[in-house]
């Protein structure tokens, strides 16, 4: 179940990150309910897969799942540029995200 948790808690981190994008810097009441409760529910899962697996591993999976789950929303809803090096950045934290997750002992 840790990693079920894990995978939530960096979609999560998604949504909270765009909701803030679309509080307006917490203007906007809406959104900024959203990303408060999306990162109270976020971090409440990223703590309870922290129980069976290693806090390196479970940070870098919640961040970089909301780093290029983040990347991919802006360019996608919010049409965001989009260019070859940052292409090439996102698939190199996701080969980072899945050697972390091979070499992981859980």
């Amino acid at each position: 179940m840790a990693w079920v948790y894990l995978a939530i808690a960096g979609i999560l981190e998604i949504v909270w990150a765009f909701s803030m994008k679309q509080s307006d810097g917490f203007t906007r009441l809406g959104p900024s309910l959203v990303t408060l409760v999306a990162m109270a529910a976020s971090f409440g899962l990223l703590s309870l897969s922290m129980k069976a697996l290693p806090l390196g591993t479970a940070y870098m999976i919640w961040t970089g799942i909301g780093a290029v789950g983040a990347f991919v929303v802006g360019v996608v809803v919010l049409g965001e540029a989009m260019s070859a090096m940052r292409i090439a950045a996102a698939v190199l934290i996701v080969c980072g995200l899945l050697l972390m997750k091979l070499a992981s002992p859980v």
